[in-house]
């Protein structure tokens, strides 16, 4: 009977609803200080990041692995997310977003991920495209778009990715052909967030030349004839977003749904995807911030040897490299985040450096916390395991993480 009760005890603190009372005590208590991610912010930034905390403990935790084994897009909570500003974060306010910083979207998106990654992963994207339409939109687009989109009454999904070209994004083959008011769309995309479940999708088209120069952005409908979905992809995690290929059939899009001038469209997605990075690796600190205090407590009620786990020095010192690879991960993040917003010559190399260190690190941190639940971070009952499953794209996502090594090292070449 003893061994039963512990292992419920074990059980109930790696649980979805165990997670949830972990957090609530963190927040009153200040437990764990050295990890403390409220440090260094301002008193209104620790009130956004405290209702992002209360909302993944209250509305996204307990649903956390419902919503992954059975592969439902958790539409309701993310209206809900909306109703507190996190539909459309760094969105002016002048068309019903929230006009936060790039530093307060990363402290929010890593709050909102320690009660579910893969929601939160699919809320970045979705703030991602509503940017890029406050931001390259002229005014009639942002008041046709924006104001849905940040009350999440609809959906929005990023389409740059093809079959045949994914790190290579210039070589993009999908073309759009004008014909007198419409431009007329046909090719395919491959790995769409939210594809076939969305309302808005903001794709990259070829309208001329081959290469960058020839890509322009189109806001693309549902509803729209010639637009289709393929099939539901199965994916090891994200699974609470669907994703599928977007398929582009003589569809016909009015040349008032352009984004920017022709040619624009390369420029456009790369300006997306320097915040998308950062929005990802934020989603990654998330993970990796649940996972310690996962294990910190898993290490303090498993007993093994007569003693329990905490009293290993082994797996104390792989804790506090836990800890120290999170708080220098986080610290990089929120850099990158301020040069991004400042504008700053170094923003894209940093994003690139922020996403390639931090989802790398943070993906260690997650599966070192597995190993430290032993054979219970395998179970789907242990949320540590989802951690880990729904982290593991952010390393191939946003442009792979070979890419951000590229970037950086072009930006080192580039300036010697």
């Amino acid at each position: 009977m003893a061994a039963r009760a512990l292992a419920r005890g074990v059980r109930l603190c790696s649980s979805s609803i165990g997670r949830s009372l972990i957090f609530n005590s963190v927040q009153k208590r200040g437990i764990a200080a050295c990890i403390d991610p409220s440090i260094g912010l301002s008193d209104e930034q620790k009130e956004f990041q405290k209702l992002a905390f209360d909302f993944a403990a209250n509305e996204m935790a307990p649903h956390m692995a419902e919503w992954d084994q059975k592969e439902r897009f958790p539409v309701k909570a993310m209206r809900k997310a909306a109703q507190l500003g996190f539909g459309g974060i760094y969105v002016s306010p002048e068309v019903g977003g929230s006009g936060l910083s790039r530093l307060d979207t990363s402290i929010i998106f890593e709050a909102l991920s320690t009660g579910c990654v893969s929601t939160t992963a699919y809320m970045s994207i979705h703030n991602m495209c509503a940017w890029m339409i406050d931001t390259f939109g002229n005014t009639e687009q942002r008041e046709q778009f924006c104001p849905d989109l940040c009350s999440m009454q609809k959906f929005a999904s990023y389409c740059l990715t093809e079959p045949s070209s994914g790190s290579d994004a210039a070589s993009l083959l999908t073309t759009a052909k004008l014909d007198d008011d419409h431009y007329v769309l046909n090719g395919s995309k491959a790995f769409i967030s939210g594809g076939g479940d969305t309302d808005v999708y903001v794709v990259m088209c070829r309208t001329g030349e081959k290469g960058p120069k020839g890509i322009s952005c189109l806001v693309v409908e549902k509803g729209t004839p010639g637009l289709s979905f393929g099939k539901k992809e199965k994916k090891v995690g994200w699974n609470s977003q669907p994703t599928r290929a977007v398929i582009f059939e003589d569809c016909a899009v009015p040349v008032s749904n352009r984004l920017g001038a022709e040619g624009q469209g390369f420029s456009i997605a790369m300006k997306g995807l320097n915040g998308g990075r950062i929005n990802i690796a934020s989603c990654s600190l998330g993970a990796a911030h649940a996972s310690v205090l996962l294990a910190r407590d898993h290490m303090c009620v498993r007993k093994q040897f007569g003693e329990t786990l905490a009293s290993s020095q082994f797996l104390q010192f792989k804790l506090a490299e836990m800890a120290t690879k999170l708080v220098a991960s986080r610290l990089l993040v929120r850099q990158a985040a301020v040069a991004l917003q400042d504008g700053r010559p170094d923003a894209v190399s940093l994003c690139s450096m922020a996403k390639l260190f931090v989802t790398d690190e943070c993906f260690s941190i997650c599966n070192q916390a597995l190993q430290i639940h032993g054979g219970y971070g395998y179970l789907k009952d242990y949320a540590v395991q989802q951690y880990v499953r729904d982290v593991r794209v952010h390393q191939i996502l946003e442009g792979t993480n070979e890419v951000m090594r590229m970037i950086i090292a072009r930006s080192l070449l580039t300036e010697s």
